[in-house]
């Protein structure tokens, strides 16, 4: 199968970890094999008739989305208002003594002194919105994009979204609801929420396995307080991975990385997941933890981390741990469609490199300001990073692990995803 097709199986089906949740409901000793995606459809590996793939940057202070080229020299095509209704909910919030606080808590904690107006987004099947969390608002909206106006709203529990997932059919949108410990499920057309489930404290990122079976969530806990001394640890709160089952949305597995992490002779390091990396048969995965200029590797069949890759340090970055950014030195991770390579954003390092999957040696590090986010471009020959230091977006290559090509985006850029617009789209008719 060629490399496109191939990337484009794994994007459309996501991992199986079939094998990882029957170990969870059985408890069986060990896992034979996981499950294989199943071959993506001919139309899945050629795209939809009259849609052209896109990559959707969220600039997260601005609040707007960039919409670039997937691949190549990552040119950009449009951008979307994503706060149209900016009057309206800052009215809402400014006669709410409780959602002001929040709100104002948002700009000064997370938001680094500005408002968080876009996380995330994805892009509905049809190319016909984006739906985009939005932290300050506390909601998720779709954006109409022929049109620049919102489609559906849904407020989210308590006061804050964040991190989304869609599923592999592109109809669900999980979204994290960081302040009341919940994952709301919804239809991506209509907005209407299919079921939520509770999670450790402040979830953060959600993935589907399985073919869209079961979603993964990581909870980071508490990583807004000045309580970053590793003996004050304790104050963060439950960190945990929660596997539901995705039409149930019935709890099938909690994973304490605490455990594991001390089993692997690492207590100094946090258990707070962050950004994850499935490998494409779903059997290991590769994840950041809070503080760590680095990222582990956890076994899915016998549920142990195996090895631990230290990367190096900027040696300008301060080590006051209550300068890094949300408590993330590195926020980035990636992996390349054949599962060789990993991409990692080296968040205060600033930096980003390829990391080759089973030597664990790192390539050039890539001067990057900030990088914030990695994904894989539509073509699956790039690692896409988001320089949210500079406001662009850049492609280094997995082969040579060389920078090249970067395109200006927003302010503040933060989470990149691969979707699709109209072929003639060059931006909604309001703007």
């Amino acid at each position: 199968m060629p490399v496109r097709a191939a990337w484009r199986t794994r994007r459309v089906l996501s991992v199986s970890l079939a094998a990882a949740v029957a170990l969870a409901v059985t408890g069986s000793a060990a896992v034979t094999a996981a499950a294989r995606p199943a071959p993506a459809s001919a139309d899945a590996r050629a795209g939809t008739a009259g849609l052209r793939e896109v990559m959707f940057v969220g600039n997260n202070w601005d609040g707007t989305a960039d919409v670039i080229k997937s691949s190549g020299d990552l040119a950009g095509i449009g951008r979307i208002n994503v706060i149209p209704d900016k009057g309206q909910r800052l009215a809402e919030i400014y006669v709410n003594p409780i959602k002001l606080a929040f709100f104002l808590g948002i700009r000064q904690g997370p938001g680094e002194g500005h408002d968080q107006f876009v996380d995330d987004m994805y892009s509905t099947p049809d190319g016909s919105a984006l739906v985009v969390s939005r932290p300050s608002f506390a909601d998720v909206v779709s954006i109409d994009l022929a049109t620049g106006r919102v489609n559906w709203r849904f407020p989210v529990s308590g006061f804050r979204s964040d991190h989304m997932a869609v599923s592999p059919d592109g109809k669900r949108v999980a979204v994290s609801a960081s302040t009341s410990n919940t994952v709301h499920v919804l239809d991506i057309e209509t907005g209407k929420q299919l079921g939520s489930f509770a999670t450790g404290d402040k979830p953060h990122e959600n993935v589907f396995t399985d073919g869209g079976r079961y979603i993964w969530n990581m909870s980071i806990g508490e990583v807004n307080t000045a309580l970053d001394d590793p003996s004050m640890d304790w104050t963060k709160g439950d960190r945990r991975i929660t596997v539901v089952n995705a039409d149930t949305f019935k709890q099938v597995k909690v994973i304490d990385m605490r455990e594991r992490l001390d089993a692997f002779g690492r207590k100094d390091l946090s258990d707070a997941v962050r950004p994850v990396a499935f490998t494409p048969d779903g059997s290991k995965l590769y994840f950041q933890v809070s503080f760590f200029n680095g990222f582990l590797e956890y076994d899915v069949a016998t549920d142990k981390i195996t090895r631990a890759k230290t990367l190096p340090k900027n040696p300008a970055t301060s080590e006051d741990r209550t300068t890094w950014v949300n408590d993330s030195r590195h926020h980035g991770l990636s992996m390349s469609p054949d599962g060789n390579k990993l991409c990692v954003a080296g968040t205060m390092d600033d930096y980003a490199t390829v990391v080759d999957r089973a030597s664990f040696q790192e390539g050039p590090l890539v001067p990057a300001s900030k990088p914030y986010w990695a994904t894989v471009s539509g073509d699956g020959t790039s690692c896409i990073v988001s320089e949210s230091g500079a406001d662009q977006v850049t492609a280094i290559d997995f082969t040579t692990g060389k920078k090249v090509a970067s395109v200006s985006v927003g302010d503040h850029p933060q989470r990149v995803r691969i979707g699709h617009v109209a072929a003639d789209w060059n931006g909604p008719s309001t703007l």
